[in-house]
């Protein structure tokens, strides 16, 4: 079976920086709402983001930032509950398997997109067939690799058919970049620039560089919002966006930098919200280029960091973890925590005499986010002593974006914010050999490692897959591949009159339960 490859435009970080430890504690809790608002707040909100959308059509795009904007005006047929975790119908109404390779999904009725465009089962069909066109080439592609065929069966009733049997297709049908589009717009101008979905939020202007506007859907299928309108404003250095909050300027960002949580807690205006989370941070190296693809080169860096000290430094907002796959992901098992290579400079040292590594000059590419350079220079002065020549090289992101996909580094920081929150989401874009010269950044290349995954993706039995996700983890740890720099948990500020904010532990929020008060 050949499987498709893909570009991945973002790793899903959502600028999830530095966010991380444990279970669900909430510093507040954003207040839900229950309907009516009877104060004069005006009812406008303005979200501070450090970097630019790439675009705005799901299709086309897999960044953070666009998702941010992407998540208020389109919807998917399934979604997922940010407290249980459990996948629940959305533009949908309910689905059944008459086999493990059909899925017949009913759609809910009377949705019409913000150009008028009836939502049925021929948009769905339409949007799915563009999100598999191979000379469309969307990022996310492989969340349907394994569908084999899209069919109408009448004109709320969908009929999806996999190749084999897929595990995760409930997971994929709950991403962001499955939200489903007007064929009208996308067949009639550029998507990217001119979004239309059936969500809460109707686009209205992007000046690039400056800010994204949003109006509320008035006719939005499940209630108008109340907040009457939303802009992300693009605020490249996250202490500007925290006087702003502080201000009032803007009233809410998210991605808490380590160092900025001790100054926005003090601030008396402002909430923050914080929720055991998805993300892993991590280390990786360019497997194409030597002596980056020596196990004993790798082993010799791995056991050069030392992550508890660089953990130390998070102001409680990290936790080290060995294993690849987090906690809060499916396919998790605690006993990969204890593989890989932690803090041993004896060790290193060692590889590093047995095998010539004395001097060995290594570029660290980084991104110009506070949380990979905050990591890029912890990692310098580590392997530093350790006896390598270590520099730092940085770029803006969406440079950075497309220089590591090309291959163009030798050691990087990434993040992936696992927005399906299902290992097989993890493993499969980011280290099978399938997606080698796309989104598989590292050029990972391990056949038996691509069985397990491949194993993980083929069958419905979730017992099944879980065993496969963690003899696959446990493969890719071992072989060092990654370094897991630290797992986190998504965060949030917000100023005390914004009302109803709730994170997903993959870092997603919407707006429409949000209100001013």
């Amino acid at each position: 079976m050949t499987l498709k490859k893909y570009r991945l435009l973002g790793i899903s970080l959502f600028v999830l920086i530095l966010v991380a430890l444990a279970g669900c504690s909430s510093e507040s809790s954003g207040n839900s709402n229950s309907g009516g608002n009877d104060s004069n707040a005006p009812q406008e909100l303005t979200y501070a983001t450090t970097s630019d959308a790439v675009g705005l059509s799901p299709i086309d795009t897999n960044d953070s930032v666009s998702s941010a904007v992407i998540e208020q005006i389109y919807e998917t047929l399934f979604i997922r509950d940010p407290n249980t975790m459990e996948i629940k119908p959305h533009l949908a109404e309910s689905y059944e398997n008459p086999d493990d390779r059909t899925w017949v999904i009913k759609l809910k009725e009377d949705i019409t997109f913000h150009d008028g465009t009836p939502f049925n089962a021929e948009a769905v069909k339409y949007t799915f067939e563009q999100f598999m066109d191979e000379e469309r080439a969307a990022p996310r592609a492989s969340l349907l690799e394994p569908v084999e065929s899209i069919e109408v069966k009448d004109e709320y009733t969908v009929v999806i058919k996999t190749k084999e049997p897929y595990g995760p297709l409930l997971a994929a049908l709950s991403h962001t970049n499955a939200s489903i589009v007007s064929p009208k717009a996308d067949k009639a101008g550029d998507l990217n620039q001119n979004p239309v979905g059936t969500g809460p939020f109707v686009f209205e202007e992007w000046v690039q560089g400056d800010h994204v506007s949003l109006k509320k859907n008035e006719d939005y299928w499940k209630g108008a919002p109340e907040l009457e309108s939303v802009t992300m404003k693009v605020v490249p250095e996250y202490s500007t966006a925290v006087s702003m909050l502080q201000t009032g300027e803007v009233q809410f960002i998210d991605a808490i930098p380590s160092a900025q949580l001790p100054r926005i807690k003090s601030m008396k205006n402002v909430e923050v919200q914080k929720k055991e989370g998805t993300p892993v941070y991590y280390l990786g190296f360019n497997m194409n280029k030597e002596p980056f693809n020596d196990i004993n080169f790798r082993k010799a860096v791995s056991y050069a960091i030392d992550r508890e000290a660089y953990v130390k430094q998070l102001n409680g907002l990290g936790v080290k973890n060995n294993s690849i796959i987090g906690p809060k992901v499916f396919g998790y098992d605690e006993a990969a925590s204890e593989e890989g290579y932690s803090y041993d400079p004896e060790k290193a040292k060692q590889l590093i005499e047995e095998h010539g590594f004395e001097g060995q000059e290594i570029t660290l590419l980084a991104a110009n986010r506070e949380s990979y350079m905050k990591m890029a220079e912890i990692v310098q002065a580590q392997l530093t002593e350790a006896g390598f020549k270590v520099s730092i090289e940085t770029m803006e992101w969406g440079t950075f974006l497309d220089t590591t996909a090309e291959g163009n580094f030798e050691m990087t920081f990434l993040g992936w914010s696992n927005s399906t929150a299902d290992g097989s989401e993890l493993l499969y874009p980011n280290l099978h050999s399938d997606n080698i010269g796309s989104s598989n950044r590292m050029a990972y290349d391990n056949p038996e490692f691509d069985k397990l995954v491949d194993a993980s993706r083929v069958t419905v039995d979730q017992e099944v897959r879980k065993q496969k996700l963690h003899e696959a983890n446990i493969m890719a740890i071992n072989d060092a591949v990654w370094i897991p720099m630290h797992h986190g948990i998504v965060t949030a500020a917000y100023d005390k009159s914004v009302k109803g904010l709730e994170l997903d532990p993959t870092g997603q929020w919407s707006l429409y339960n949000v209100s001013r008060e």
